[in-house]
């Protein structure tokens, strides 16, 4: 009972605070502050400093600032144009034609970005108006964007498994190798989709590409080559165990400048504003990884986080009984917060459940990262309905409706991974040991 009235009185502080609009990681540091308060006789403020500057100093949150600039500086460049030249030759003959062009594009530019807003930006800039000049379905071509471009937080560099990473002290390098095979195989599953849709829709008549050879499909790759020699770098320093994740992220943003530079779209200008929007991108996650923190400290005092894994050990659930209550639990999440607040905000709670219950960790990274996917195409809050509507003018009801089909599929992939956990744990667990 008493347990149920901390909850009560957590929430009631958290949504009070997000109601009135207050930032997420100040409001996490409201919560805490009333816990740590009522639950604790230590002076609040010298607890507080502590744990803030030990959650905002810690070395692996380096590559979280470096990875959004490099996003950040291929966003400014013709990335888009050049991956769609490249890539609309090999696609055009595929069922479903062009609009893989929408999945493949957000695979390739996922790995070279990590954020799911900058994925489905840069690729749905050039995609959406040459799709429907092509007369491919409006609704097939906002739900793909908005599915595919959740890759962006799976597919390496993913900022939420950065902050996942960093929130239960777990190998940011060993993640991102954990997030590859899974993220391919939901790619795989939206094709494939596309591919059956096209077959069996009777709205489907696409107007017809020129046949092309395979040597003018060979010179139209040559677009690719930057972009995945890019890919390689990242990936291969990492996984050859040349680089940790933050001096990958460094090679990556060397790369992005050099690319930007022989595109001609590196100016005094372009610098300096993808240098701002990574400073105000990283200072928003890292405001709430440190409200997190203390959060989750606050919360120890209280006794909450113990005293509910105990309570889920005495329910006896099996792992997979655990996992479909998490599940459900982060969806409805999901319809109020976006992914990296849901992870920061639940995994003080959430974490010793999962140790309880015998659930790697590498492996619940890619189950968390797949669930907050979901929240990026559900309304009210879902980012992705927000930045596709601004790019399309559709009614939000309308992008929502079209995104059912990529959700049910990511719902699909959750079990997929349940029953074939060796899809996140294998690479992770086969890869070169990295520099110390």
């Amino acid at each position: 009972m008493e347990n149920l009235s901390i909850i009560i009185l957590f929430l009631f502080v958290l949504f009070t605070l997000l109601g009135t609009g207050v930032w997420v990681g100040l409001a996490l540091m409201g919560v805490a502050w009333v816990g740590m308060e009522l639950f604790t006789s230590r002076p609040v403020g010298d607890v507080m400093l502590t744990t803030i500057w030990s959650a905002s100093s810690s070395w692996t949150l380096t590559a979280l600032p470096l990875f959004i600039w490099m996003g950040e500086i291929l966003f400014r460049t013709r990335l888009s144009q050049d991956m769609f030249t490249g890539l609309s030759p090999w696609m055009a003959r595929l069922p479903g034609g062009l609009v893989h062009t929408n999945i493949v594009g957000c695979t390739v530019f996922a790995a070279v970005s990590g954020s799911s807003a900058a994925t489905l930006t840069t690729v749905g800039k050039m995609s959406i108006p040459e799709l429907r000049k092509r007369k491919y379905p409006e609704p097939m071509i906002i739900g793909t964007l908005a599915g595919a471009a959740t890759l962006g937080l799976m597919i390496p560099p993913s900022l939420t498994l950065i902050v996942y990473g960093v929130t239960i002290n777990e190998s940011i390098t060993k993640l991102f190798f954990a997030g590859i095979v899974p993220g391919l195989v939901l790619a795989a599953m939206f094709m494939g989709y596309v591919a059956v849709y096209s077959k069996a829709s009777k709205s489907w008549h696409p107007l017809s590409e020129p046949v092309m050879s395979l040597s003018e499909k060979l010179r139209n790759s040559r677009f690719l080559i930057p972009v995945l020699l890019l890919i390689s770098i990242v990936i291969g320093s990492m996984y050859l165990g040349f680089a940790t994740a933050t001096e990958a992220a460094a090679f990556g943003v060397i790369g992005g400048l050099v690319l930007a530079a022989s595109q001609g779209t590196l100016s005094a200008k372009t610098f300096a504003q993808s240098l701002m929007g990574a400073t105000r991108t990283s200072a928003m996650i890292a405001l709430i990884l440190a409200g997190a923190a203390f959060l989750s400290l606050s919360m120890g005092f209280t006794g909450l986080p113990r005293a509910l894994a105990n309570l889920i050990a005495e329910w006896k659930l099996s792992q997979f009984e655990l996992l479909m209550v998490l599940l459900i639990f982060y969806i409805i999440l999901g319809c109020f917060l976006d992914g990296i607040s849901s992870v920061v905000l639940t995994m003080a709670v959430v974490e010793p459940m999962v140790r309880q219950a015998g659930i790697d960790l590498i492996w619940f990274g890619i189950f968390i990262v797949v669930v907050v996917e979901m929240a990026q195409i559900t309304p009210p809050i879902g980012f992705n309905l927000f930045v596709l509507q601004g790019m399309t003018n559709h009614e939000m009801s309308f992008i929502s409706r079209a995104s059912i089909p990529m959700f049910l599929i990511m719902v699909l992939m959750v079990f997929v991974l349940i029953l074939f956990p060796d899809l996140a744990t294998w690479l992770p667990e086969n890869m070169r040991p990295g520099p110390s």
